[in-house]
């Protein structure tokens, strides 16, 4: 299956059914009054956030999606039926965006969370709504009321625990395919990922989700090389980590662009707690280890720097433990802001 993070649809809620103009027509009743019934609502378009998604594929095939019109009134005050809603599946981590592109509409982050996009129009009135003591026989009755329509952009943010980021070739995907069973395309050259992937990983009895973004390039924040897409699945991460490939002659360079993208993007993602580990140390000695070390400690600030060669398995266990644990921090600091939200419980005597 294809990934497709973005797409633009239109969407379009039914009319409202045309209210009826009809008098009773009974023998022995010279005169009937008015009995037309009113229109049927027209059908809603909702969106309903789901799991067993995780690409916006099918929204490049289907792209124009309209809810049915209401039914007509009948005589003998028959209203006319309402049109069922329009649901339309999104994955989790969807985000409904204006046709602008930049006005946030809703964010689905919850599975089963539904948003009406377009409200179906109401039915007309019958000509029975419109009898009064001096109007026994109106002949007015309504049409129905338009639905509404609009073009939207969904954006889909991936929902993992973990974010893989750093220059392209700088391992991500090698980590991620011997970490876990994702199959991601791995080759000895730039860019060969074009397309977010995720893999499952369980540790000491927790599972969590790593996405390996595609590289990011200077000026991702600017959208540079589809830069603000990859950066936005990264958005919902407890953790992320940066790898450093050391057999760069630049990795200094390189790791001041993945920071500086990152806090230009913001959003959160330069607050989140980073995991930094230098990739490929098989290919150098350890005293060329230990100066890339010192030096990527001095420009990062950051005490605690792995070396890993994910090829080889080494250093690949102390790497799984940190992100553990600051996704289990994230984890518990939501659990305690979700509390503190609902307030104190009122107290039920058992």
């Amino acid at each position: 299956m294809k990934f497709l993070d973005e797409a633009k649809i239109y969407v379009k809620s039914g009319w409202g059914g045309n209210g009826c103009t009809s008098f009773r027509r009974e023998k022995y009743i010279e005169f009937g009054g008015p009995n037309g019934g009113d229109g049927g609502k027209g059908g809603d378009v909702i969106l309903e956030a789901v799991n067993n998604l995780n690409t916006l594929i099918d929204f490049r095939y289907a792209q124009h999606f309209k809810a049915k019109r209401g039914e007509h009134g009948r005589g003998s005050d028959m209203t006319g039926a309402g049109a069922d809603d329009l649901v339309i599946k999104v994955p989790v981590g969807t985000v409904i965006l204006d046709e602008d592109k930049e006005t946030e509409l809703v964010d689905m982050i919850e599975e089963g969370q539904r948003h009406t996009l377009c409200k179906g129009g109401d039915g007309g009135w019958g000509n029975a709504r419109f009898k009064t003591s001096t109007n026994r026989a109106p002949r007015r009755s309504d049409p129905g009321h338009p639905g509404e329509d609009m073009w939207v952009w969904l954006r889909l943010k991936l929902i993992a625990d973990a974010g893989l980021v750093g220059l392209p070739n700088a391992g991500k995907s090698t980590f991620l395919s011997c970490v876990s069973r994702a199959k991601p395309k791995i080759a000895d050259y730039p860019f060969t990922t074009l397309h977010p992937n995720l893999g499952v990983l369980y540790r000491h009895g927790h599972e969590f989700v790593v996405a390996d973004v595609p590289g990011l390039i200077e000026g991702a924040s600017e959208g540079h090389g589809l830069g603000t897409r990859f950066l936005g699945h990264v958005e919902r991460c407890g953790t992320l980590l940066h790898l450093v490939d050391v057999t760069s002659e630049t990795y200094i360079e390189d790791f001041h662009v993945i920071r500086n993208e990152l806090e230009a993007y913001g959003n959160g993602i330069d607050t989140k707690p980073v995991v930094l580990a230098m990739t490929k140390v098989d290919s150098l000695t350890d005293e060329a280890l230990a100066e890339c070390e010192a030096r990527l400690k001095e420009a990062s600030g950051q005490e605690k720097i792995h070396r890993m060669s994910a090829i080889l398995g080494e250093g690949v266990d102390g790497v799984l433990d940190e992100m553990l644990q600051n996704i289990l921090d994230d984890r518990a600091a939501i659990l305690a802001a979700e509390e503190e939200e609902k307030g104190p419980q009122p107290y039920s005597p058992v």
